[in-house]
């Protein structure tokens, strides 16, 4: 059977933590930052746990299942 493929730009994106949950960055970080508030952009900077609902999709793109 030929090797599982990673998707390339899931892999660029996403990361997993230790317990096997994928982790994403924050939207809305990429420009615009005069107009936001100093605790909105310190809290736009540390990544987050990515929706249940996508887990397992996620994880079948970086070729985890």
């Amino acid at each position: 059977m030929p090797k599982m493929k990673t998707n390339r730009a899931a892999r660029k994106r996403f990361k997993v933590t230790g317990t096997g949950k994928v982790v994403r960055a924050k939207s809305g970080k990429r420009h615009g930052m005069i107009g936001k508030s100093r605790k909105r952009k310190r809290r736009l900077l540390n990544p987050e746990v990515a929706a249940k609902a996508d887990q397992a999709r996620m994880q079948r793109m970086l070729g985890l299942r």
